[in-house]
């Protein structure tokens, strides 16, 4: 009951946030594409959300104890609120792009971005598939295993990955070249997170050291 309850405001919140986020610094709410986007974002959300609560309950208990509070490192918790406020910096822009009409994608650059979304979105929840350990904090269990297989055989932080593809696909999806941009200082933020998250889980979680080696790349195979 009390995942559902959680499930329901968490939904009805995100609606909200990107209705603001959006709708807001557009002026109007004659923005076909953000209309577009949140329909994305939701189905994106709420169908793996339902499934792990079905399937894997404990997992989902995990990712959704998040946000700057729940985190136990202060540099994590200031890292997450970089995180937010890069979320928060591409939607504004893009918004402000629609608005002032400072760029113009065609469709068909809309409808990828959607899809780098709703990619961005079905990976996270195959990475959680995968590895039921990974919550939204930064957090070691006890008797917590090092996954090495699937997508992180690939690379070591393949949640990442899904956020920064979503994160890519969003500005477009919305219309915008221009919130493009507000990558660059997202990406920093993520690869600050990682590098600190990586001091912890090498000093905390066994065999992370030996997984390493194993798999050299964080992020992007044979880049970083």
């Amino acid at each position: 009951m009390k995942v559902t309850v959680q499930l329901l405001a968490s939904t009805l919140g995100g609606i909200v946030f990107m209705g603001v986020l959006l709708f807001v610094p557009a002026g109007t709410f004659d923005y076909w594409q953000a209309w577009v986007f949140i329909a994305v974002f939701i189905v994106g959300t709420m169908v793996p959300t339902v499934y792990l609560a079905v399937k894997y309950p404990d997992a989902l208990q995990r990712r959704m104890t998040s946000g700057p509070w729940a985190e136990t490192r202060t540099v994590q918790r200031l890292i997450t609120v970089g995180i937010v406020l890069s979320v928060v910096a591409v939607g504004v822009v893009s918004a402000l792009d629609h608005r002032f009409g400072w760029s113009t994608p065609p469709t068909a650059v809309v409808v990828i971005g959607n899809v780098l979304v709703f990619a961005g979105l079905l990976l996270a929840e195959v990475v959680i598939i995968q590895n039921n350990y990974a919550a939204a904090t930064i957090t070691v269990e006890a008797d917590q295993p090092v996954v090495s297989t699937g997508l992180y055989g690939l690379v070591r932080h393949p949640m990442y990955v899904g956020a920064l593809t979503m994160m890519v696909g969003m500005p477009l999806a919305l219309a915008s070249f221009w919130g493009l941009l507000t990558l660059i200082p997202g990406a920093l933020v993520f690869v600050a997170r990682i590098t600190d998250e990586e001091k912890a889980l090498r000093h905390e979680l066994d065999g992370y050291e030996e997984y390493t080696e194993k798999v050299h790349y964080r992020l992007v195979p044979g880049v970083w």
